[in-house]
């Protein structure tokens, strides 16, 4: 299938508003159903959503790897089952009131690879059901712990009850898990009041369009030429991967189903795992996958669709 659009469109996302409201908002701007975006955003959250569009949609899970950078803020002393303020908050009779010296410490136990149990309130599944749905039905939710990186957690503000957290991490990691467990080590409780993702490896929220350009909320319309002229090249989608210039000839063979050796390919890096694969244009045609037979197949193809 063709598509008059392909690319990628970074939105600053508000708070308030749902994830999939912000991929309606480009679909009907670009008049396309093939929208999606990598990474969920809650709707409390705001921040940077990647929105795929086109052929980048099967480009979403190359976008979900990368590493995600959050500035979340929490308050000591009160709690929810959500760990947020999405239910109803709790208050702790005398809570303890640890130090700066004290949270610093903690810190250091959810830095690095750290197991993580994923929040009652989330979109894992349990048993083949969303385990927010088993929350919200009152049911019993045990999500197994999972290992998650956590490459920065910075106290960049701290004055009782109120902490703000500058956190980069692994795709996968619940920030809001992140000031519960803190808490919960330092013998208290905290909800999450508010989250920001501020990148999503190369994507910063400094450079994504805001909604508002995009969706006029008063006369529920869409622009059009705004959508497009945000639209980034799917090869900003697998920047981060290696890249391989195929000839011609090679393109040719490759989108008839043919392999080609990995080993004798000009890749950036290691062979061994997917590498996006660019015509001597430098437009990318889809991505190498290494074969059961260890040479390089594209899939998906985006010239052969």
């Amino acid at each position: 299938m063709r598509f008059p659009f392909s690319g990628v469109i970074p939105i600053n996302k508000p708070r308030g508003v749902t994830s999939r409201r912000v991929v309606n908002a480009v679909s009907k701007a670009l008049s396309m159903r093939a929208c999606g975006h990598a990474g969920t955003l809650d709707p409390l959250a705001s921040g940077v959503l990647v929105v795929c569009v086109g052929h980048a949609t099967r480009l979403v899970e190359f976008v979900q790897q990368q590493t995600k950078e959050y500035v979340g803020t929490f308050e000591f002393g009160r709690w929810s089952a959500s760990d947020d303020l999405e239910t109803e908050v709790m208050v702790e009779t005398n809570p303890c009131k640890p130090s700066r010296c004290e949270l610093e410490a903690a810190c250091d136990q959810f830095r690095g690879d750290i197991q993580q149990r994923p929040c009652d309130y989330s979109a894992v599944h349990i048993d083949g059901k969303r385990a927010y749905r088993l929350a919200r039905a009152g049911l019993p939710v045990v999500a197994k712990a999972k290992p998650v990186r956590i490459l920065r957690l910075e106290i960049t503000e701290y004055q009782w009850p109120h902490l703000e957290l500058a956190i980069e991490c692994s795709s996968g990691t619940f920030v809001r898990a992140i000031g519960r467990d803190l808490a919960q080590c330092l013998g208290t409780r905290a909800v999450m009041k508010s989250l920001e993702r501020q990148a999503i490896g190369s994507f910063r929220v400094a450079d994504s369009l805001p909604l508002e350009l995009l969706w006029n909320e008063a006369s529920r319309t869409s622009n059009q030429s705004v959508a497009q002229a945000a639209l980034l090249p799917s090869l900003c989608a697998v920047a981060h991967l290696p890249c391989v210039v195929l000839s011609e000839e090679q393109t040719a063979m490759l989108a008839r189903g043919g392999l080609m050796d990995a080993h004798g390919c000009a890749a950036v890096g290691p062979p061994e795992g997917p590498a996006a694969a660019v015509n001597q244009s430098g437009e990318l045609v889809g991505m190498l996958r290494v074969h059961t037979s260890g040479q390089f197949r594209l899939r998906p193809n985006f010239i052969g669709v």
